[in-house]
């Protein structure tokens, strides 16, 4: 059975981690699953974004997406067009990066600021970090969670 990401998401990827051994851990306000959660690709939404299907316990498949964390790709939506060509690039390379990934790990994994959305850490099976990649390659650039510009020219 296939799930729709809800805001539950975290509390339900949390219980499995809480109940064996993996790690739950509650800096302050912002909760942290360790990981690892094992997930399939679903498809590549942008730059620093996939949609996976995550599997949190046996038997149980949730669809969600994830933000790459330490990452930021242009937008698509930008009404800059060097911007938006740009995160079409951005996008593209992720896609053919994880083009031949059957099963991704996620790990450190928190609530994301926008709904329906987790941060985490990706690895792939032969260990490589897909936004690492993605960093030296050149599309996107390095991102704290702090306030983004605006501006057209501003992005590299």
């Amino acid at each position: 059975m296939m799930l729709r990401p809800s805001p539950l998401l975290l509390a339900a990827l949390t219980v499995p981690f809480m109940a064996s051994n993996g790690h739950a851990s509650d800096s302050g306000n912002r909760m942290e699953i360790a990981g690892p959660v094992s997930a399939e690709i679903i498809r590549v939404i942008d730059g620093d974004t996939i949609l996976v299907a995550a599997k949190p316990w046996p038997q149980q498949t949730m669809e969600v997406y994830v933000r790459l964390r330490g990452i930021d790709a242009p937008e698509l939506k930008s009404s800059c067009a060097a911007t938006r060509d740009a995160g079409r690039e951005a996008r593209e390379a992720l896609a053919s990066l994880t083009s031949d990934q059957r099963e991704i790990q996620l790990m450190h994994i928190s609530g994301d600021k926008y709904f329906g959305r987790v941060l985490a850490d990706i690895s792939f099976a032969d260990g490589r970090n897909p936004a690492q990649e993605m960093l030296s390659a050149g599309y996107v650039r390095p991102y704290d969670g702090g306030r983004k510009s605006k501006s057209c020219a501003s992005f590299w």
